[in-house]
């Protein structure tokens, strides 16, 4: 992935670092040279939380959800910096073509409040550089928009026990989707108690659809293996 970043770099912008906040520094993406060098480092691997929620399937990330790549994600999700989209997407990528790279994607939508907080929904524009990325190194990557999100309480400030009792419903299935024992690889942001993947997993199961696998960019401390 190290040629990405280099590729990528198409503009030098006087903002901080989106990664450590240095100054001064060039930048790729927002991104500083010895973020970039630390990002490149990553590598898919599997993860699974503990207790794991009933019918969570196999799960990969990238990184625990600290650091840098916390920064980025926040960065991204939550702090206007939409140019990070195309590099966390690429990195995305990454993770799918260690688990299931062939396979269409379905990503984890966010609510109707949160798409509009976000200027977008933001796992559906990674989602789309992550196909996007797979397809340019020669994989017939779809994505697929099966999911819609619920307007329920946003689970940011719950516990794991008020995460999984808001799942519950969230998600359904878009009309038209085909089912019919397809099987997919279901793609977010963050695993943290993997109550949210799960009860999309489950929808898209309810339909006919099997996900093979859920690829994050991070997974939390607590569910990180070694």
């Amino acid at each position: 992935m190290s040629g990405l970043w280099a590729t990528l770099a198409d503009l030098v912008l006087p903002n901080p670092c989106a990664a450590c906040g240095c100054q001064g520094e060039p930048l790729t993406f927002d991104v500083c040279a010895a973020c970039v060098r630390a990002i490149d480092r990553l590598r898919a691997f599997p993860t699974r939380p503990t207790p794991a929620p009933p019918g969570l399937p196999p799960c990969y990330a990238l990184g625990e959800y600290g650091g840098q790549l916390r920064e980025l994600i926040l960065g991204y999700k939550e702090r206007g910096r939409h140019r990070l989209a195309r590099p966390l997407g690429a990195l995305l990528a990454e993770g799918i073509a260690a688990a299931a790279p062939e396979l269409p994607l379905v990503y984890v939508p966010d609510t109707g409040g949160a798409a509009r907080r976000r200027h977008g929904d933001h796992m559906l524009t990674l989602a789309r550089h992550a196909a996007e990325a797979l397809r340019r190194s020669g994989r017939s990557t779809t994505l697929v928009s099966a999911l819609q999100s619920r307007s329920i309480v946003d689970s940011v400030e719950l516990d794991a026990g008020g995460r999984a009792q808001a799942a519950q419903g969230k998600f359904a299935v878009r009309r038209g989707v085909p089912g019919g024992g397809s099987r997919v690889v279901l793609v977010d942001d963050i695993i943290t108690t993997g109550s949210t993947l799960a009860a999309a997993a489950n929808a898209l199961r309810q339909a006919g659809i099997d996900v093979t696998a859920c690829v994050a960019l991070a997974a939390t401390r607590r569910q990180v293996s070694p």
